[in-house]
């Protein structure tokens, strides 16, 4: 249906017309979209976008007059025209069951509810709602302290600024989910302002890890801002035994390199012996310490410390020395450069069983051989032994004769004198 000239003026009056007479009859009943013949439907759009509003008629056997209005009851197409002179309304479809309209470049004026007219007895309207989401702008984050030493606490402040509705705020550090206070603050133009704080203490393992402030929001997605942690802490301090392999045995050359990290980098690196000196001819050269010709009065716990401007921190190796290897060399064993590892070479050295048990078994056969040796040499020379009994029998010519003759004989009774008193 085009309209030129002097046409266009008598179809405004048709309108009105017809607009009157609908408002006169709706104002005795007014139907809504309900179980009823015409429908809508609501509409969120983005500001600056665009909306489009259907009226639609399920059927339309009568040829009924279908029109739209705006929130301010006003005409903005009535059919296929467009009485109202706003270009940003389009025609996008015209039938007997429906009528389409955009609305471009869309503000938060444009907000509120549209009617749908559809000309029956009795009349009907149906409602479609547009609700206008306006996305906030780039989140704001920031941190009351921008580095911060280990132990303390921290905080973090993100801003969204002018959206609708308001936006919700989430906080994540790294993989941690944290929660923070939000306030909603809304402005004189329907807007609103969201802040939200996040308060946490912070370890040395939360240095450079990332905190972000992600910004929930029906207008936009993936939105947020980011704050990489700064955090200060005391030196890690660990001792490495670069010589020798194994155990330290008197005559060996010690090396020790102290490995010592932290933020701000330690600028101080000091060795010390606990409890006594350093032996006088040690060699310290920055974090390295020397010690040659290794005897057992160098034994002792060498401590390796290290600071910053956070604190000072400490490791400790304990040195035993060992006897020199003899002609049987002791098995050397992997280093390991752990304090615990350093402390069991610390502990006395385990006894050769083997060697023991040899010796036991050589002085075992010795003395068993003695005893063989005495038991013949006592069991030949069994008896021969003389007394004095029979001394001078050996010439006599019978036996009275022999034991006349022996010495220690009883031959000289004469001898023997008895006085009886």
């Amino acid at each position: 249906m085009a309209i030129t000239g002097s046409g266009s003026l008598a179809i405004s009056l048709y309108v009105f017309v017809i607009s009157a007479a609908f408002l006169s009859k709706g104002s005795a009943e007014t139907v809504t979209v309900d179980g009823l013949n015409l429908a809508t439907d609501n509409v969120s759009v983005i500001e600056g976008e665009m909306a489009t509003i259907s009226c639609r008629v399920k059927n339309n056997n009568d040829d009924s007059v279908i029109q739209l209005l705006n929130p301010n009851r006003q005409t903005i197409y009535f059919k296929d025209v467009r009485p109202l002179k706003d270009s940003r309304f389009q025609l996008v479809n015209f039938s007997d069951n429906e009528l389409r309209v955009s609305l471009s470049n869309v503000s938060l004026s444009d907000e509120g509810r549209y009617v749908c007219q559809l000309y029956t007895d009795p009349p009907q309207e149906a409602y479609a709602d547009i609700t206008v989401l306006v996305p906030p702008g780039n989140p704001i984050i920031e941190s009351r302290y921008d580095v911060v030493s280990e132990g303390n606490e921290t905080e973090l402040t993100c801003t969204a600024m002018g959206s609708k509705p308001a936006a919700s705020i989430r906080w994540m550090k790294g993989e941690e989910e944290l929660t923070g206070e939000t306030t909603v603050e809304e402005t004189y133009d329907r807007m609103f302002t969201v802040t939200s704080r996040v308060r946490f203490s912070v370890t040395k393992e939360d240095d450079g890890v990332p905190v972000d402030c992600i910004i929930d929001h029906p207008a936009v997605k993936d939105l947020l801002a980011q704050r990489h942690l700064e955090v200060l802490y005391k030196p890690e301090v660990k001792i490495v035994v670069t010589s020798p392999d194994g155990l330290t045995r008197e005559g060996d050359n010690l090396y020790l390199t102290c490995i010592a990290e932290g933020k701000p980098y330690p600028l101080q690196v000091s060795w010390l012996r606990v409890d006594e000196d350093v032996p006088p001819h040690a060699v310290v050269t920055g974090s390295d310490l020397y010690i040659e010709n290794l005897n057992k009065s160098y034994n002792g716990t060498y401590r390796c410390v290290a600071s910053n401007a956070v604190g000072e921190a400490y490791d400790d190796y304990i040195l035993y020395v060992y006897d020199a290897p003899t002609t049987i060399p002791t098995p050397t064993t992997n280093p390991v450069n752990t304090q615990d590892s350093r402390a069991s070479e610390g502990a006395p050295q385990k006894i050769d069983h083997a060697v023991i048990g040899g010796v036991v078994a050589v002085v075992m056969f010795a003395i068993l051989c003695a005893l063989i040796v005495l038991g013949r040499y006592f069991a030949r020379h069994k008896g021969t032994y003389f007394t004095h009994e029979a001394k001078g029998a050996d010439d006599a010519a019978d036996a009275d004769t022999a034991i006349i003759n022996a010495e220690g004989g009883h031959n000289n009774t004469d001898e023997k004198k008895e006085y009886y008193i």
